[in-house]
């Protein structure tokens, strides 16, 4: 049996630094599961050149990833200015958020325009306005109907096109933009696998998303973006409506005092995948290897306590889209992943709960492939409930094998914590479908089985006109 794999995913954020073919190759080789497109930087003729170019060369290297694509959603940020401004402490400086900049500047106070046309109907004197990550902080003192009237409590430098956020503050405005749409729209001719949604504050901002793909006949899966205190107090709708979940460390660490941050990492991830429901760490996971070419000893640590919490992927932004070390990087996620998992050996996760007959059927499959050592699961699906459930039990050094014959959910299988997912045509008959997954297994490349091996094998039988669900252990030839 295989023993040098991976549970923990890799997810990939993909822009100058990792465009070209070559560069591409490159991460599909090294592991890299699922390649994010971040619609806050991409244009539509980008994103369509990049996913068939995505596409092509996996095809060429015989190995298939996922794509993410991550729609901007409701941001609220800065305009344009003329020239970079040099904010001083305790100013006043006004964001404006009706006509140009240039005819509502009023004499001796600075100012920027702002795309939220109701910024002063959703915040009050008093509140925080936080500008680029939290870098610039300011609080309101005055709000007029075409202006917010902040004093600069933090100074720092403001360019154009800054990321403002408004902790606490309930926004209005809607969960799809008509560019998220039009972004979307590309997605689904593309037939991609997985639309993030930014900035989800309750479930209903999902149910709009996934009328919206239904009605255009996707099966796409639904990423909702956990950023803001909002979408904490709506935490459990949340996790229960959407199809996956990222905890954006980025916003949400601004948003929520940083030192709720891990508390709220480490539940999150474990209501996840308490729901079966999988889940990605993201945001600043190495961050210092933008420029390094070795991490932090924090950001080992950092990266092996994602995967000490059993997350399903965790993710790289800037380190790929414009980091000089972008394949550095994927190769340390690899090192620490690996020497984490094989090092603390955990049993099974024994909490979770499991509501019918199968899926407890599913938690005595792992207790004896776990007991068998080095032992492998084999599962067949078309609609991916069984592996996600094989998934959250957490089987620790047991692989899942999941074959399917649909080639959308054969990718979107790829999220999932410790599963491999194989696209097979399946048989009428079950024992010619079994014979078929342990002959891919053995033939892979990868060499996922060998003879001698054992298998636990979930599959059905028949009984004279009975369908009896079943577990099977199988030694491979």
């Amino acid at each position: 049996m295989k023993t040098d794999y991976r549970h923990t995913k890799i997810v990939f954020t993909i822009g100058p630094a990792t465009e070209s073919e070559a560069s591409l190759e490159q991460l599909i080789n090294a592991g890299v599961d699922i390649c994010r497109l971040n619609m806050a930087h991409a244009s539509r003729e980008w994103t369509r050149e990049i996913i068939q170019r995505i596409r092509s060369v996996c095809a060429r290297v015989g190995r298939q990833i996922a794509i993410m694509m991550d729609v901007k959603g409701p941001e609220i940020r800065t305009g344009d200015l003329p020239e970079p401004i040099e904010l001083v402490q305790n100013e006043l400086f006004d964001f404006i958020t009706q006509g140009e900049r240039e005819d509502k500047l009023e004499k001796g106070i600075r100012g920027v325009t702002v795309n939220y046309p109701t910024l002063g109907r959703d915040i009050a004197v008093g509140a925080t306005l936080l500008v680029d990550s939290g870098l610039v902080r300011m609080e309101i003192v005055e709000v007029h109907e075409d202006r917010v009237r902040c004093r600069v409590a933090v100074p720092g430098p403001m360019g154009n096109r800054r990321h403002i956020n408004l902790p606490g503050v309930k926004v209005s405005l809607p969960p799809l933009t008509e560019k998220d749409k039009e972004d979307i729209a590309i997605g689904l001719e593309e037939s991609i696998e997985f639309f993030a949604l930014s900035f989800v504050r309750e479930a209903s901002d999902l149910e709009i998303l996934r009328r919206y793909l239904q009605s255009r006949n996707s099966e796409a899966k639904i990423i909702a973006k956990i950023e803001d205190q909002s979408a904490i107090s709506h935490i459990d709708e949340i996790v229960a409506a959407c199809d996956g979940l990222m905890v954006a460390r980025g916003d949400l660490g601004i948003e929520c005092p940083f030192e709720d941050l891990p508390i709220i990492q480490r539940s999150t991830v474990d209501q996840c995948i308490r729901e079966h429901k999988p889940v990605i760490v993201a945001t600043h996971m190495l961050e210092s290897m933008i420029h390094s070419p070795l991490p932090t000893r924090a950001e080992v640590t950092d990266v092996a306590n994602a995967v000490l919490e059993t997350a399903d992927c965790v993710m790289l932004s800037g380190e790929t889209t414009i980091g000089k070390y972008p394949f550095e990087c994927v190769e340390v996620l690899n090192r620490i992943t690996r020497k984490i998992e094989k090092q603390v050996r955990l049993r099974h996760r024994d909490d979770i709960h499991l509501n019918t007959p199968k899926a407890r059927m599913l938690r005595s499959a792992v207790v004896l492939a776990q007991d068998l050592d080095n032992a492998g699961i084999v599962v067949f699906t078309r609609g991916g409930r069984l592996p996600q459930i094989l998934s959250s039990l957490r089987p620790t050094s047991v692989p899942i094998y999941a074959f399917t014959d649909t080639p959308q959910l054969f990718k979107q299988l790829l999220i999932m914590w410790g599963v491999e997912p194989f696209l097979m045509n399946f048989s009428e008959d079950p024992e010619v479908t079994i014979k078929n997954a342990f002959e891919r297994l053995k033939t892979s490349k990868f060499k996922w089985a060998e003879p001698g091996d054992w298998l636990v094998v979930i599959t059905n039988v028949l009984a004279e006109d009975l369908v009896i669900d079943a577990i099977q252990m199988r030694k491979v030839e």
